[in-house]
């Protein structure tokens, strides 16, 4: 396909201010400026003609990338002919559900290695799930800059976009495991845990708690308890993928933000040597794992995470609750990702947390509503943001009042931003383990 350029358009639209000025000087010479435009046009055609030919292409893409990192596609074309072109331009159609627009543009620029044009398209993911290519337009210029021409392939290539595990990959965190009380070594907790290990004499510095006074009068000098951390306990990852979660925070959604902090946070237990699995539901349970062990199942957790969908549904969370308290036949820690934006799916999951409390425990993870907050701080320079400012202030003690009756039960709520909702989940899994609660 040959079609004009930019510079061949201005080229064609000179020629009738050209003309109008001759005519005006010399009525005869009026025929210029048709001439001039047909001239161009004509050089146009035989730039595009002679223009090189596309011989081959090829598209270099990731098997998977995580969400959130930018996504680099590379792309070379190769010319026959005599004449190389020096750049052009290439677009990739997408899946508009996952990268916004479903398009993305790239610059080709002369590959001195190969002889050819080469590029990049840089994709930016908005959610989990498969970018399936379907087709590639690529353009390049005549020798003299006046038509494109333009070839369109299909292409055959996927790339899977995962969740979001940077955290545990990074250097600062591979050393806190390798310091981490709860390692792959059995270490000895004085003070810690609820299984006894076995009795050692008290040195100062240990918790007085742990003396064991009935052993220390018998042995006549002081003796102090040592415990030793539980291990193998069951892990459940709740994860609702209603329409609450799916709502963007900072340009990703919060079953996204949720599915990382949730990673990030069983692969610290499966190192501790304790069980995981994840349940994910919405209007009715959509994804169950069965409980892994070991670091090397963490593969495992991290592909079924991916299959999550969004489900645009207000959430059940009776029956989601009510399944999954039925699959597990022993006491397990429940880890709960949700938010609570409707008062009355707030007050019927009080009701079903209520049944759960007293055989499992419960922890909740909440994330900060980042727009609420903008919307409550903004200045109040008209009546329209002191209505919004008023409503941010309401949905946010609706939201208050329901951690607060969740604490009130006697259930632990951890809070806040998608930044560090993942630390801040981690630690506390380690206290509750550290406390014996397990």
């Amino acid at each position: 396909m040959i079609y004009p350029t930019t510079r061949c358009a201005v080229l064609i639209a000179l020629g009738a201010p050209v003309a109008l000025v001759l005519s005006a000087w010399r009525p005869d010479l009026w025929a210029i400026g048709p001439a001039w435009s047909a001239m161009i046009m004509l050089l146009c055609l035989i730039d595009g003609l002679v223009a090189a030919r596309l011989s081959n292409w090829e598209v270099d893409a990731p098997r998977s990338i995580a969400l959130g990192d930018p996504l680099a596609v590379g792309i070379t074309a190769t010319f026959g002919g005599t004449i190389m072109p020096r750049c052009g331009e290439a677009s990739l159609a997408t899946d508009s559900e996952i990268v916004p627009g479903g398009r993305s543009m790239a610059a080709l620029e002369r590959d001195r290695g190969e002889g050819g044009l080469a590029g990049r398209f840089v994709l930016e993911p908005a959610r989990r799930g498969k970018i399936v290519f379907d087709r590639v337009w690529l353009r390049w210029q005549g020798p003299l800059g006046l038509s494109w021409r333009q070839a369109r392939r299909a292409v055959d290539g996927a790339i899977a976009v995962l969740p979001n595990i940077s955290a545990i990959r990074s250097p600062a965190f591979q050393v806190f495991l390798k310091d981490a009380l709860f390692g792959l070594l059995a270490r000895k907790m004085r003070g810690e845990g609820s299984e006894f290990e076995a009795l050692s004499d008290f040195q100062a510095g240990m918790d007085r708690r742990s003396i064991d006074w009935k052993q220390s009068a018998r042995h006549s000098r002081l003796l102090a308890k040592e415990f030793d951390t539980e291990r193998n306990n069951q892990i459940v990852f709740a994860l609702d993928c209603g329409s609450d979660m799916c709502e963007p925070v900072a340009g990703i959604p919060r079953i996204d933000r949720a599915v990382s902090a949730a990673l990030l946070t069983a692969y610290v237990a499966l190192k501790a040597g304790d069980r995981a699995r994840l349940f994910a539901f919405a209007a009715r349970p959509e994804a169950s794992t069965p409980f892994v062990s070991g670091t090397r199942s963490f593969h495992r957790l991290q592909a079924e995470a991916a299959d999550i969908d969004y489900r645009h549904q207000e959430t059940n969370y009776t029956l989601a609750l009510s399944t999954l308290a039925a699959q597990l036949q022993r006491r397990s820690m429940i880890v709960v990702f949700t938010d609570f934006s409707d008062p009355t799916s707030a007050e019927l999951m009080l009701e079903s947390v209520g049944r759960l409390i007293d055989r499992h425990l419960l922890l909740f993870v909440v994330m900060d509503d980042e727009d609420l907050l903008s919307i409550l701080d903004q200045p109040p320079e008209t009546s329209d943001k002191v209505a919004e400012s008023v409503a941010a202030a309401d949905l946010l003690a609706q939201r208050r009042l329901v951690i607060t009756r969740l604490r009130h039960l006697g259930i632990e709520v951890v809070e806040g931003s998608h930044e560090n909702i993942g630390t801040r989940l981690m630690n506390a899994y380690l206290s509750i383990k550290r406390r014996g609660q397990l």
